[in-house]
């Protein structure tokens, strides 16, 4: 078995003997420039056109990742029917799960608040929100939304979720399609985006759709950055509309230093690190999808290109 291996920005050495480690059988290369000879899987993040151009031999496609926004940038260059499959979990659903419930934790309980108020070495005890005000809504109902809303269970907030099409989910008020994005977005008072990266949802949340949210909202966004319209969102923070948002992830990474961001106190920035991709799982993860696609059998995380996840 012949695998050709591709990660922009990522260590190999570590990847690869994480593979060598769960595919003994297996022979792994690094793909380079000009590397035309046969493979039977490619293992791939954010990869050049060239590597998968005109390929006849590769069986299936796998993103080291759960976005495939990058890779489906080269749809034109991608194998005719050769199934592109997307790391499902590996890790990263407990990890966005403890990095949505801080934040919105840490808006709930006015812990940004009090920061602002320490650096100004005020003491002063401020109204606690009430739960029964702070609903919760997820945007986005795939394997890390549905993480998502686990992990804020306990807490005891009221749920909303919406989704391209229709879903139910215990405990969660579920809204879709265009119709209820609308309804989703007034009774939302903490946001949180976990969409896949389409063409339909490139700017969805311009100012129109910010405007929607609750009074004093907040906004947790750990999806993409394209989803947001930077300047609306900076514009409904500094008008009041929206209190506060956590960004993880940006329309040009790394942020630039001049980025009006950096200045807005109300904006918390990390640089894209609310779910990294463990790698022991991950490759354990593909190791097993070989196997089965060895054996003939189906296996999940296949991607509709049709649809963009």
């Amino acid at each position: 078995m012949n695998i050709i291996y591709y990660a922009a920005g990522a260590n190999p050495e570590v990847w690869l003997n994480a593979f060598h480690h769960y595919l003994p059988e297996a022979t792994i290369r690094i793909w380079e420039e000009g590397d035309n000879a046969p493979a039977d899987y490619a293992l791939v993040w954010k990869p050049p056109a060239a590597m998968l151009r005109g390929r006849t031999d590769l069986k299936a496609i796998f993103n080291l990742g759960a976005g495939v926004d990058a890779i489906l940038q080269l749809a034109d260059n991608l194998p005719q029917g050769v199934p592109l499959i997307r790391v499902d979990d590996a890790g990263m659903g407990v990890q966005m799960a403890e990095y949505v419930s801080h934040a919105v934790l840490r808006y709930f309980r006015r812990f940004d608040e009090y920061d602002a108020l320490q650096a100004d070495k005020q003491w002063r005890p401020l109204p606690p929100h009430r739960k029964e005000d702070f609903s919760i809504g997820i945007l986005g109902l795939g394997v890390l939304g549905h993480c998502i809303i686990d992990g804020l269970r306990s807490f005891g907030f009221p749920l909303l979720g919406w989704s391209r099409s229709a879903k139910q989910i215990e405990g969660v008020q579920c809204f879709h399609g265009d119709d209820g994005l609308d309804a989703f977005l007034s009774q939302t008072k903490a946001l949180v985006l976990i969409l896949p990266l389409t063409k339909e949802t490139e700017n969805l949340m311009d100012k129109a759709k910010l405007a929607k949210l609750k009074q004093g909202a907040y906004i947790v966004n750990v999806a993409r950055g394209a989803h947001i319209v930077e300047d609306d969102l900076l514009a409904l923070i500094q008008q009041g509309h929206i209190a506060g948002a956590t960004l993880d992830v940006f329309r040009e990474e790394p942020l630039p230093p001049t980025h009006p961001f950096w200045n807005e106190k109300r904006i918390h920035i990390t640089p894209h690190i609310s779910a990294l991709t463990v790698r022991e799982e991950s490759a354990k993860q593909i190791a097993n999808k070989i196997a089965a696609l060895q054996r003939g059998e189906s296996v999940i995380g296949l991607v509709d290109q049709s649809k963009g996840y």
